[in-house]
């Protein structure tokens, strides 16, 4: 009597196991019947190519493509007009994704695949239009599989403008937004289709205004302070410091403001500067080092600085247990496959880069799995990553070998191949997502991760302080 009963509740677990797992497939399926409706999506979106705290109508898209699917959406949320949530469900778990749609400034491209400027002021050089319809697509679909399995729990999308050195996600993590959040699942656009351990620099971003006295520069120069001398004077003290700090170390900066003509002496001048490492502590110290040069550039030229700090970011803080789940899933799902049209593009791009031909390789396969990665650039998802569990992964929404920040990543953002890259995410944040809901010790197990990566005590306190959210950081 007791091996049928045991038999009988084998059997029951193998039978409820399969069709949890026909339910995840199916999931993941019905996303390919919704391709064309989220590549229109992510087109118009292209199109906007709208710059950071200025996405008003990619942000509102976004809004009623989850609204219309029964999200509550909450608008305007930290201080920010086109940041959201939109909100599904209740209770525990509480999984969150995280969705991006700012465009990068003066990278305006057609989607050929030759340079060639679409006349705009900005492009979607990182593919945030991607980005932020793949993890739409992703929580609605997770929200259908919900609703059919009568899961409970709580299903959200953060929109989150401005990552493009704005840190919009900065001031949501400061704001409380993510504190009963269990796990937060994103992605980033890529040449490759990637879910190793990522990483990414801390990085604290300022601008410095020097403030001199106007004269004719010839008739009476000594009449004058040049707010420029004082630029180019902490530049070149900035330079010299390059040699004394850590190599893993970036400095970065652009003069905003030079003056206006040559024979006036410039009485205002701007220099905007970028300062990274992999630890947030050594980029406070390098950007203390930096003040100082420029109140010595200052006190040189007898002018007045002063300095705003735009953005500050965490480096990213790795999960493994929800990192092996999702390079899992990546491996299933990620396969893109070129037509030849999209073969023929992809050539042409590949010449653009010093390549041969194209490594269409690099588009199928996914690459091997990593616990160690290199950063190079930053994210203001470092700073959720210290505020809750974590994870992300890379698709081939570009031709292989295309740096972000360039106009063949526009291009390609705007073609199909984008889109093919895009849906591959979306199915696998899917997937993750439900496995999360189905296996809840998962969640347990990256949180006691988290807890003890974070360290005993940990008190998050964001890099740009308290100042209000950037608005105008892109005016």
């Amino acid at each position: 009597m007791k091996i049928k009963l045991y038999l009988s509740v084998f059997v029951l677990l193998i039978f409820n196991f399969t069709e949890a797992q026909k339910t995840k497939e199916s999931s993941i399926a019905a996303l390919d019947s919704k391709s064309e409706k989220y590549s229109t999506i992510a087109q118009e979106i292209w199109n906007y190519a709208e710059m950071g705290y200025q996405e008003t109508k990619s942000s509102l898209l976004l809004q009623k493509t989850l609204e219309d699917e029964g999200f509550k959406i909450k608008t305007g949320v930290a201080k920010i007009p086109t940041a959201f949530i939109a909100e599904y469900g209740s209770g525990y778990p509480v999984i969150a994704i995280l969705g991006e749609f700012d465009a990068l400034p003066g990278l305006s491209q057609k989607a050929i695949p030759e340079k060639k400027s679409a006349g705009k002021v900005a492009g979607h050089a990182c593919g945030h239009h991607l980005f932020g319809t793949a993890s739409s697509a992703a929580a609605i679909a997770v929200k259908d599989w919900m609703n059919a399995n009568k899961q409970s729990g709580t299903i959200r999308f953060y929109g989150c403008p401005a990552e493009e050195g704005g840190g919009a996600k900065v001031y949501m993590s400061r704001e409380g937004l993510f504190d009963d959040v269990d796990v937060a699942l994103h992605w980033h656009p890529s040449s490759q289709n990637a879910a190793s351990a990522a990483a990414a620099l801390a990085n604290i971003s300022a601008k410095f205004r020097f403030h001199g006295v106007s004269a004719h520069a010839a008739g009476a120069p000594e009449m004058g302070r040049s707010s420029l001398d004082a630029v180019e004077a902490m530049n070149v003290m900035v330079n010299m410091m390059r040699e004394h700090i850590p190599q893993e170390a970036r400095i970065h900066y652009v003069i905003t403001d030079g003056g206006k003509a040559p024979n006036v002496v410039p009485d205002f001048a701007e220099v905007y500067y970028y300062a990274r490492h992999n630890r947030r502590d050594v980029v406070r110290g390098i950007f203390e080092r930096i003040v100082k040069a420029g109140e010595g550039a200052a006190l040189g030229t007898e002018t007045k600085m002063e300095y705003e700090i735009v953005n500050g970011v965490h480096e990213l803080l790795p999960n493994l247990i929800l990192q092996k789940l999702v390079h899992s899933n990546l491996s299933e799902i990620g396969e893109l496959n070129y037509s030849e049209e999209e073969r023929a593009f992809g050539n042409k791009i590949a010449l653009s880069l010093g390549q041969e031909k194209l490594d269409e390789s690099r588009a199928l396969e996914v690459q091997p799995y990593k616990e160690k990665a290199r950063a190079y650039g930053s994210t203001d998802v470092g700073d959720v990553s210290f505020v809750v569990p974590t994870v992300g992964f890379g698709t081939a929404t570009w031709v292989p070998g295309t740096p972000a920040h360039s106009w063949q990543a526009v291009a390609a953002g705007g073609t199909s191949i984008g889109n093919k890259g895009m849906m591959i995410a979306a199915k696998t944040l899917t997937a993750t997502a439900i496995d999360l809901f189905t296996n809840q010790d998962l969640i347990k197990k990256a949180t006691a991760e988290f807890e003890e990566r974070r360290g005993k005590g940990f008190v998050y306190k964001p890099l740009l302080g308290d100042r209000s959210p950037a608005l105008d950081y892109r005016k």
